[in-house]
């Protein structure tokens, strides 16, 4: 049977098959092993929030080719128009079928790109696995409920010689790490993207941030802790909420010292996930238990009314926020990034200057303001840091 399991941790992973980990980005390595095509299927969710898997595979993809996406809401769009009015050249298709015979040949992978609050694969959306298993494609998916152990699906594969990838479905808790203080011995500064709320962009500023660090010659590795970075090609990281709680810390603190180790990085930026606050997930205090932050950047959305998928809970004041955070962890809060979700541009304007004047931090929005705001952030911060013209990264 061809059915391959991607565990939690990929800290240190050799997996056969498809292509898993990110492709250094030079001319002579892309023509040599380009990644693989991929459509991502998000029917009925793209840009929106349970869509939020394709949305970050559109936006940034080291390990896949994102050729189209299939939402029958969106058909005949462009993907970059709809996400964020850029246009991007990856056309969105109302069915798997007209996705596929777009193509010259059939994509090599079909990724499920929603997270939905369930976890689970609809019966919808289990027919349009099976339809590309029947035309010879792998299937990548960050579920809690692991494709690879349907016996359906598993049985299928396995006939067609295609590859499963569950990008949560952990390791043996017999070879997961605990935690053992060895983060005390990373040199690079630890900043941490927290949020205020889950599906909030937390893992978009993190990765322009990234960008924009190691483009001034600030080397940045960014450790992924959820299944859409770890889809996206980070080299480090653990999908923290398939992870038993005992181990959280450690195999996160594991990730860390990988990337300290291998690549000597001046800063690490470590994804958040959900909200300290939020009382359905625990993965942010993990995570500054785990990495022990030296800084902490919060993201926000001022126009969000309530938390995802809690219509009677309130979204929390930032500055409550940034208070339980540097209550709970030795760190601080160094700037707010904003999700500009239902906010024109006067209104993201607006909320940055009464924001920043409020909260006596920093402000900018990471998608719709010059990157050079949102690294002025970080060395502001850490003038030691500075290595080049950050006005050239805007």
């Amino acid at each position: 049977m061809k059915i391959e399991i991607e565990t939690a941790n990929v800290a240190q992973r050799n997996v056969r098959g498809v292509q898993t980990s990110p492709v250094p980005e030079t001319k002579s390595t892309l023509q040599a092993c380009p990644p693989p095509t991929a459509i991502v299927y998000c029917e009925g969710n793209f840009a929106k929030v349970d869509g939020k898997t394709a949305n970050g595979l559109i936006r940034h993809s080291q390990a896949y080719r994102i050729v189209s996406v299939i939402d029958s809401d969106c058909h005949g769009q462009d993907s970059g128009q709809v996400l964020d009015d850029v246009t991007n050249h990856i056309p969105i298709f109302g069915d798997l079928a007209a996705a596929v015979d777009h193509e010259a040949a059939v994509p090599a992978t079909l990724i499920y790109g929603m997270a939905p609050s369930t976890g689970k694969l609809s019966t919808q959306d289990r027919g349009v696995i099976l339809e590309a298993i029947a035309i010879g494609m792998n299937i990548v998916s960050g579920l809690h409920e692991y494709l690879g152990d349907d016996p359906e699906i598993a049985a299928f594969a396995s006939t067609k010689g295609v590859t499963i990838r569950d990008i949560r479905k952990p390791k043996p808790s017999k070879d997961m790490r605990l935690f053992d203080g060895s983060i005390a011995d990373v040199k690079a500064l630890r900043i941490a993207v927290l949020g205020t709320d889950c599906a909030i962009g937390k893992r978009t500023t993190a990765t322009v941030l990234a960008r924009a660090l190691n483009a001034v010659g600030i080397k940045t590795v960014l450790v992924g802790t959820g299944q859409t970075g770890l889809m996206q090609g980070a080299k480090y990281g653990v999908a923290m909420d398939a992870v038993p709680p005992q181990f959280c810390c450690g195999e996160l603190e594991g990730a860390i010292v990988a990337a300290s180790d291998a690549e000597q990085p001046d800063v690490i930026l470590i994804e958040g996930q959900g909200a300290l606050s939020h009382p359905a997930f625990c993965t942010s205090a993990f995570i500054l238990r785990g990495s022990q932050p030296d800084a902490v950047i919060l993201q926000h959305a001022p126009k969000r009314a309530h938390r995802c998928d809690f219509p009677n809970m309130p979204m929390p004041d930032p500055m409550d926020e940034i208070a339980l955070i540097e209550t709970f962890a030795d760190t601080k809060v160094i700037g707010v990034t904003i999700n500009h979700e239902f906010m024109s541009d006067g209104e993201v304007s607006a909320s940055i200057v009464a924001q920043s004047h409020t909260l006596g931090l920093p402000v900018t929005d990471a998608l719709t303001r010059p990157v050079a705001q949102l690294l002025n952030m970080v060395v502001s911060a850490y003038p030691g840091l500075r290595q080049g013209p950050v006005a050239a990264a805007s």
